[in-house]
């Protein structure tokens, strides 16, 4: 009876996988757990031993006969923001749906964290990658067409060589706001807005308020509009410095709630009638923003809906289904609360 024939019944062992295969066990060790170091025919040679076998020894055998490892890789640009904390928390609960589990890395808006983090995950086998965003490396998308590897956009519409999203427009999501404050009379604005380097979408939010007021042959200053991270007090000290430069300002447009929320403590702190004297608009509609006094007015997003809009579409470009849409739009909308209202007339 051959070695093959013996083995089939009985429990295999590494090492006797290696000696059929005339490799060592550590080779076979990579060829199960890290497939990269291995040649191509190391691999399949392997492969086609443990199928004859009949039997799979552990799960990096498992993700080597099914090519699958069960995981999703998600990269965000910080784990420090509840609207990251939220979508997360959706795309997990639709991945464990269909047995996936999530393997999450942030990059704190670096390309150069982000080129690592993507290899680490592509290093760890997973099955496919959604991305926050499109300030991606050119040659990171390229890595993963090349790989054929099943991959997302999400939070933006706009992406790099015309890959797959679930997101918004950015600009149109916060010119719904800046439409409601000028129809209601304001003309002196001021821009507390995110690091726009290597962030499209802050970037966009800012190109769409300066669009939008231009139409309304209303023209915002480059020192109007202060770009700071997405921090409470780094946003009280933005306000601060946009009422040295223009006290008339009427109406602050923010990057999100974050720093909405510190522009309306900062202002409340100098005995500024908040919205009778300054107007203060976020972005995001995080919960807190409905809580806090005055409630703040904002732009939702659906990130529940968004972020699990683009669980399924990658799932489905994981299973192969074809014909997948390539734009999948969140819901946006203007929510008008107590931090907005009319010009005070004096």
């Amino acid at each position: 009876m051959s070695l093959v024939k013996t083995l089939a019944k009985q429990t295999v062992t590494i090492n006797q996988v290696a000696k059929i295969a005339g490799v060592s066990t550590a080779t076979v060790s990579r060829a199960l757990n890290k497939p990269d170091t291995v040649s191509e025919a190391v691999k399949k040679k392997i492969e086609r031993i443990i199928k004859r076998i009949g039997y799979i020894p552990n799960a990096g055998a498992r993700s080597l006969m099914l090519k699958r490892t069960g995981s999703i890789g998600v990269i965000v640009p910080t784990l420090d923001n509840a609207i990251f904390a939220q979508g997360l928390e959706e795309f997990q609960r639709q991945l464990s749906q269909s047995g996936y589990q999530m393997l999450v890395a942030s990059t704190n808006y670096d390309p150069e964290i982000e080129n690592q983090q993507m290899r680490n995950l592509l290093l760890q086998g997973v099955e496919g990658i959604a991305m926050f965003g499109s300030s991606q490396k050119l040659e990171l998308i390229r890595l993963l067409r090349t790989r054929k590897l099943p991959y997302i956009h999400i939070g933006t519409l706009d992406t790099p060589l015309n890959g797959y999203a679930a997101g918004f427009d950015n600009k149109k999501a916060i010119q719904l706001g800046v439409e409601y404050l000028v129809q209601v009379g304001h003309r002196n604005f001021g821009m507390i807005a995110g690091k726009t380097e290597n962030n499209d979408r802050a970037r966009d939010r800012v190109d769409g308020v300066v669009e939008l007021l231009k139409r309304n042959r209303i023209f915002l200053k480059k020192e109007s509009i202060i770009e700071v991270p997405y921090q409470i007090q780094d946003a009280r000290i933005a306000l601060k410095k946009l009422l040295q430069i223009n006290p008339k300002i009427s109406a602050v447009v923010c990057g999100n709630d974050v720093l909405a929320i510190g522009a309306l403590l900062e202002a409340q702190s100098q005995g500024i009638k908040i919205p009778y004297q300054c107007s203060i608009l976020g972005f995001d509609n995080l919960e807190l923003s409905r809580h806090i006094q005055p409630s703040l007015s904002t732009i939702h997003i659906d990130a529940i809906g968004m972020w699990s809009k683009a669980a399924h579409h990658l799932m489905s470009q994981i299973n192969g289904i074809n014909r997948l849409p390539r734009k999948i739009l969140a819901d946006v909308s203007l929510v008008i609360r107590d931090s907005t209202g009319g010009v005070l007339k004096t």
